[in-house]
């Protein structure tokens, strides 16, 4: 997860770079990043567990989120929409209040989703960032505690053809942040437009930041259904941002803002739905074929007893 409380700003051009200050070298420089809880994953649907009673996340104001303008930036390492706080999430353990949300996405060679389902990657990924508003004051007092934090991530994936209209009230104001630290008023619009029209399925786990410090205070929500944007929206996406500010030479392109899958290490990562078309996840469905063959295989060998006394 990109955004506010992430790396100082002399360091963020360099976040995702391969060289001495990369993501392999995150740890050095902050500990939690090396921590045994970290974030984004590889989402393995055969060790996934399904769980009934999660409720469906019900978003509060987000289709109303006011008449005031909202803030576009360039911060370097992600483009970030600033979010009123009357825009609440239920569902949750807690009441949790929107801060932000913020892309992570890849180039025309490379996919740009953070999280990825069985191996799986999408063109790019949402993350709508809120804090626990229940216990703490605000987002810097709860970005260090363990329930601090919780982010929606929704997977983007390409329409051939239909822009998303919801999404053009982001991407269609790039060009005025081209530069790092460059920012624009946005007129608020439906949040909730964002998200995908099913918000009942899926996968939930406790994680971390995804950009340094990387903190372990995020409970994720990653939905199962993707949201669609044009190919032309995808497009602007990778090629309009700079990760460096204006009049700055090079100018370096902002791509690839993506942290690579985490150890899983231990931690159950839930489903709202049954996992896989029989409604099982694959180790049930192979623990299943297993119980039936030896199952089958005691009734021969009853049978065969049988049969041989009678003899």
């Amino acid at each position: 997860m990109g955004g506010g409380h992430s790396a100082s700003r002399s360091h963020r051009l360099f976040l995702f770079s391969p060289g001495p200050t990369g993501q392999r070298h995150w740890p050095e420089r902050y500990p939690d990043c090396g921590r045994q809880a970290q974030s984004p994953l590889d989402i393995q649907t055969a060790s996934v567990q399904y769980d009934p009673s999660l409720p469906p996340i019900e978003p509060e104001g987000y289709r109303d989120p006011g008449s005031g303008p909202l803030t576009l930036t360039n911060n370097g390492h992600t483009v970030q929409l600033s979010l009123p706080g009357n825009l609440h999430l239920h569902g949750l353990p807690s009441l949790y209040s929107a801060v932000q949300l913020h892309f992570h996405w890849g180039n025309s060679q490379a996919v740009g989703s953070e999280h990825r389902v069985d191996g799986q990657s999408f063109p790019a990924e949402l993350h709508v960032v809120h804090f626990n508003s229940e216990k703490y004051a605000n987002l810097t007092e709860a970005t260090e505690q363990p329930d601090g934090l919780a982010v929606l991530a929704v997977f983007l994936e390409v329409d051939p053809v239909e822009e998303n209209p919801a999404y053009s009230h982001i991407l269609d104001h790039l060009d005025s942040i081209l530069y790092a630290e460059q920012e624009a008023p946005v007129a608020a619009f439906s949040v909730r437009e964002l998200l995908p029209a099913h918000l009942g399925h899926f996968y939930r786990y406790r994680g971390s930041l995804t950009t340094p410090p990387c903190y372990q205070s995020v409970l994720w929500t990653v939905f199962r259904q993707p949201a669609r944007i044009s190919a032309a929206q995808l497009e602007k996406l990778q090629k309009s941002l700079y990760s460096t500010k204006d009049g700055k030479a090079p100018s370096n392109p902002l791509v690839s803002n993506v942290r690579l899958p985490q150890s899983l290490n231990q931690r159950l990562v839930l489903a709202s739905f049954p996992v896989g078309a029989s409604g099982y996840s694959a180790g049930e469905v192979v623990a299943i074929i297993a119980a039936v063959l030896l199952g089958s295989l005691g009734v021969f060998l009853a049978g065969w007893v049988l049969a041989k006394r009678r003899r």
